[in-house]
């Protein structure tokens, strides 16, 4: 079996929580919880790619990644710990499924078998509908090489399958991640 790889990266501006917004120039705390994955910090900036790797991202890259990358948890005795991802200071082991996109220069794409879909508002019909958003639909934000290959592309209208979005929030707009194989029908 092969031995994962791994990036080396440390949390965006320094903080493993993003729970501070500011708001006419001052800055206020949205949550204390470090419980609520919300508020974990998402992006991370490489400072080292695994010896020998030949793929696309490179030192200065951002990685959009899971909300237990950087989290602190508490050990049987109440004290204050780094998870299995912290390797020293502020520098984080990142494995291959911890992230999910990333962005070199100004352009977001996607790793994997990861695609990202935007929600779209819920239309109005003779069905009542409970919620803000259309249900299992939405517009292609980030296809991967795969549904690429396969003639779905960004912008496109796609419906995807029960239970197979993470909500995230990548620069300011919400998205769905999800696998490839979710993606059931383009429209």
């Amino acid at each position: 079996m092969r031995s994962p790889f791994y990036f080396i990266a440390r949390p965006n501006k320094g903080k493993r929580y993003d729970n501070t917004k500011e708001i006419g120039g001052i800055e206020l705390i949205v949550s204390t919880s470090e419980e609520d994955h919300k508020f974990s910090n998402r992006y991370a900036e490489v400072i080292e790619v695994p010896l020998g790797y030949e793929g696309p991202i490179a030192p200065g890259d951002t990685l959009l990644v899971h909300h237990n990358a950087f989290k602190f948890y508490n050990d049987m005795k109440g004290r204050q710990k780094s998870g299995k991802s912290f390797f020293k200071d502020d520098k984080f082991f990142i494995e291959p499924d911890q992230f999910f996109l990333y962005k070199k220069d100004s352009d977001w794409c996607t790793h994997d078998r990861y695609c990202f879909v935007k929600p779209i508002p819920a239309t109005e019909s003779y069905i009542s509908k409970p919620f803000s958003e259309e249900p299992l639909m939405g517009v292609m934000k980030y296809p991967n090489e795969y549904l690429i290959s396969r003639g779905v592309s960004a912008g496109d209208k796609v419906c995807f399958a029960p239970d197979s979005e993470y909500e995230f929030t990548v620069d300011g707009e919400k998205l769905y991640r999800m696998y490839d194989h979710q993606i059931t029908i383009k429209l």
